[in-house]
Order: structure tokens, then C-alpha cells, then sequence
């Protein structure tokens, strides 16, 4: 069996080059921690600030600049929580869910394309192989928080 560590770089290497690729959309153009901001937000209903940036793992700092650019963009929408105004509720905007929406179908549509040069067995070998890593990564004490 190949390096490991090889075997992950190539793949985030090559899913880095797909992300640079996809996220140009109409006059946005999207970076790949912006578009990894924008999934989150439409997964999630009403997120916080903070529930995002620890989904994503980034600290609050780096994160509040990404959300103000998103902002700027007129794709993400920050309002204080009616529960505690100290708390900011996220909400993707009309183009921030039609950049999502194009984002998701793009990814989906290349997921399928490298899916087709295998058949239903292998498809889903490695579908349950990555489920099995990620569970596998969650329990890890060595790096990664579950982001379940």
C-alpha cells in the first residue's frame, strides 16, 4: 500500500484544485473558505456566528473578516439574536443562497462524474470507507473535534 500521508495529499490536493475551479459564480468570486462559510450557513438553520466558525474551525477573528467580506457581497446577512443581542444570527441572502445552490449542484455534478468511472460496489466501498474515516477522525485525540 502506498504512503498514507501521500494517498491524503494527493486527494485534498486535487479536491483544493476542484474548489478553485468551481467557485466562480456569475460576478462572485467565490474563495474556498467562503464557499466551506456559505455551505455551512444554508445547512444549518439560523446559525450564530460562533456556531459556524466552530463548525469550521477557525477562530472568531479570521472568521468575522470572512463574514464581513461575505457581507459586503450582499451574500450573508448578520442580525442579532432576539434571544441575546450579544449574539448574531447568519442567514444567507437571495444571491448568498443562489451562490450556495450553484456551488452544491457544481460539486455534486463532479462528485457523480469521478463516481461514473466506478461501479455501484466501489461507489460505495468508498463512500463508506470516508463514513468510517470520519468517524475514525472525530474520535481522534490527536487533531480533529467531531463537526457531526
Amino acid at each position: 500500500m502506498e504512503n498514507k500521508r501521500e494517498i491524503f495529499h494527493i486527494l485534498t490536493r486535487r479536491f483544493g484544485l476542484l474548489n478553485k475551479n468551481c467557485c466562480s459564480i456569475g460576478s462572485f468570486e467565490i474563495s474556498t473558505i467562503q464557499s466551506h462559510i456559505l455551505y455551512e450557513i444554508d445547512k444549518q438553520h439560523a446559525p450564530s456566528m460562533q456556531q459556524i466558525a466552530e463548525a469550521l474551525a477557525m477562530d472568531i477573528t479570521t472568521f468575522s473578516r470572512q463574514i464581513q467580506t461575505l457581507i459586503k457581497m450582499d451574500l450573508v446577512k448578520k442580525t442579532p439574536s432576539s434571544q441575546d443581542k450579544r449574539v448574531s444570527i447568519l442567514n444567507l441572502t437571495t444571491p448568498g443562497k443562489f451562490v450556495a445552490t450553484t456551488i452544491e449542484e457544481s460539486m455534486n455534478a463532479y462528485l457523480e462524474e469521478v463516481f461514473s468511472h466506478m461501479n455501484d460496489s466501489e461507489k460505495e466501498t468508498v463512500l463508506r470507507s470516508i463514513q468510517l474515516l470520519n468517524v475514525a477522525m472525530s474520535k481522534s485525540t490527536v487533531c480533529c473535534t467531531p463537526i457531526f
